[in-house]
């Protein structure tokens, strides 16, 4: 039997699959052990000017996602640790309350668009629904969380810049930043922030799909068009608790998901592998990547600090799909105002590490306003998510 750090995790959350128990504890040791065996991951590297290192980008356009890893350092990890602490203590007591455990009002509370989403512990909430237009196309096993368990656990934080700071600050990292230029040009525009909660013994599941909606019938469609996300790991990434990708579906086009678990004959998709990382690891993750997550039904949590970027042509004066904001046409004025968020977020950087090289962002080069991160900034990216560029 293949040998796994993760060995106790895996066996806690192979015991929820009652007679699948053997075949969950073989599919994730031995997902693992190909997981490692795939040539893209290391640290942050680039050439003289500026660009990723062409094998990075040689790996991440084989594969669809690259594992950079210590980006994070202890330093921004301990102020992280302290910001979802703080951030968690003002979460709602549960989803229909507006007030904290303290009797404060609660984070989001105030907000027009979706804050802190909920779910039922270990369930599937979006597969087989027709939530996101539909792309959950089956449903992932609900699993029993046991009658200790609460009826409903916090899942997804929507909107996360204008809730913590620290993830405001990684989202400004000048590496992260010029990873972002290399792949969707110096003029790349944002998607849409977010942070994963997948506590563990409670953490749902997130059914297989691409993420992608807007340009898969585009006669320019390229591996690239819908862009790609961030996932900066606060507490590392397992077989049990992490995202499984399906490695080169990306340029693919839209997939039959429902073929494919057909074809595999289990929800257990036979080409996955499970993005497994450490604690200040960050994965760049393609957005066509066939990818889900099973129900964190094992020992370790899990908590991601996501955000994406786009190509500026992906999405200039292209009317969106509606599902991380209302419909609309991103015009340039529209694109300029979400990308506010990006200027904000290098000053909140460089104030927390001045002796740091800031990103250059070029968008804002031949612009005359500030982006100066202060109380006032602060105030206005409340609700900034109801501009998410979501393609």
């Amino acid at each position: 039997m293949t040998s796994s750090r993760y060995s106790d995790s895996i066996e806690a959350c192979a015991a929820h699959y009652g007679s699948e128990a053997a075949a969950v504890r073989a599919y994730m040791l031995e997902g693992e052990k190909r997981a490692y065996e795939l040539e893209n991951r290391g640290p942050l590297r680039f050439t003289d000017d500026g660009s990723l290192h062409q094998d990075i980008l040689a790996a991440y356009s084989k594969y669809g996602f690259y594992v950079f890893e210590g980006v994070i350092g202890s330093e921004e990890m301990n102020d992280i640790h302290e910001d979802i602490a703080e951030l968690r203590s003002r979460f709602p007591t549960n989803s229909k309350s507006d007030v904290d455990a303290q009797g404060r009002p609660a984070l989001g509370s105030d907000c027009t668009g979706p804050a802190l989403l909920w779910s039922k512990p270990l369930s599937d909430p979006m597969g087989g629904t027709a939530v996101a237009n539909g792309r959950h196309q089956v449903k992932l096993k609900d699993l029993d969380a046991g009658t200790d368990a609460p009826t409903e656990a916090p899942f997804i934080l929507m909107g996360s810049l204008q809730f913590s700071e620290a993830a405001l600050r990684v989202y400004g990292h000048p590496g992260l930043l010029k990873a972002a230029a290399s792949v969707n040009g110096e003029d790349f525009a944002p998607f849409n922030e977010v942070l994963f909660i997948k506590d563990a013994g409670l953490g749902a599941a997130v059914s297989w799909h691409q993420d992608g909606d807007t340009h898969w019938d585009n006669p320019d469609f390229d591996e690239d068009i819908h862009g790609f996300n961030f996932m900066a790991q606060v507490y590392g990434s397992t077989p049990v608790n992490g995202v499984w990708v399906v490695p080169g579906t990306h340029k693919q086009g839209k997939i039959d998901i429902n073929a494919m678990v057909a074809e595999s004959g289990s929800e257990r998709l036979k080409d996955a592998v499970p993005i497994v990382c450490d604690a200040g690891d960050v994965v760049m993750c393609n957005r066509q990547l066939v990818h889900g997550s099973f129900a964190n039904a094992g020992l370790e949590p899990r908590l991601t600090i996501n955000f994406g970027f786009h190509k500026r042509s992906s999405v200039l004066n292209v009317k969106g799909a509606g599902i991380h904001s209302p419909v609309s046409v991103y015009t340039d004025d529209v694109i300029k105002e979400r990308s506010k968020v990006i200027g904000y977020a290098i000053s909140a950087r460089q104030n927390q590490y001045p002796d740091e090289q800031p990103y250059a962002y070029q968008p804002f080069m031949d612009d005359d306003e500030p982006y100066e991160w202060n109380t006032d900034a602060k105030a206005g990216l409340k609700d900034y998510n109801l501009m998410d560029l979501s393609i």
